[in-house]
């Protein structure tokens, strides 16, 4: 599906709500962060007023995984605290007003709390996240929240080579970066892959229009 034609799909079922929560789910590396960008800016230009919420924002913080022993493992469905994201979700699901939300800064690899407010002003909220489909007894509780849900999947192939460049692209050389890919990030993918929910509509590649 194009992204044209997911806006429009968007503004079809989102008539007469309040608000609207799109779960946009996949692997890493799938390209969950393009298309929620592109979604909103798409729906901006039909005069509809859109934020994204990224799953992201709540990793544990790196001295929490380090007593677990999870650091090298950071980015799996453990190292997340899914009570707490659950429990803003079901406030934005409420339509409260003015929920600050968290966001995670990937060059610092930490997360700042309360670095975003999202108001009612907000119709539809784009939550962008691995596991937000994931059949595990924790990740579960999300499906309730979801209006519409999305799952991208380009396929591994894509998906190892985009995640090696990725690690790459933060001053990683070769084989440190495919160590990080293969030893974390892809075994996450496999999981998701194998283990998520059925979403309503399914994407390969992303494309604009």
């Amino acid at each position: 599906m194009k992204v044209g034609d997911l806006v429009d799909h968007i503004i079809r079922r989102s008539e007469g709500s309040q608000r609207f929560i799109i779960a946009v789910a996949g692997p890493p590396g799938a390209g969950k962060s393009t298309l929620s960008k592109q979604l909103v800016q798409m729906l901006k230009t039909r005069s509809i007023q859109s934020c994204i919420i990224s799953m992201d924002g709540f990793h544990l913080e790196n001295s929490i995984l380090k007593r677990l022993g999870l650091l090298d493992r950071k980015g799996s469905p453990t190292t997340f605290d899914v009570p707490a994201f659950i429990q803003v979700m079901k406030r934005l699901a409420a339509y409260e007003s003015d929920v600050a939300i968290p966001k995670f800064d990937r060059k610092k690899d930490i997360s700042i709390e309360r670095a975003s407010i999202v108001s009612t002003q907000d119709k539809i909220l784009i939550v962008d996240g691995n596991y937000l489909l994931l059949n595990d007894e924790q990740w579960v509780e999300l499906q309730d929240i979801w209006d519409e849900t999305v799952f991208i999947n380009p396929g591994m192939d894509v998906l190892e080579k985009r995640l090696i460049d990725r690690w790459l692209s933060y001053g990683m050389d070769n084989e440190s970066a495919k160590n990080r890919a293969f030893g974390n990030d892809i075994p996450n993918a496999k999981n998701i892959i194998e283990n998520s929910l059925p979403a309503n509509i399914l994407i390969g590649v992303v494309r604009q229009t």
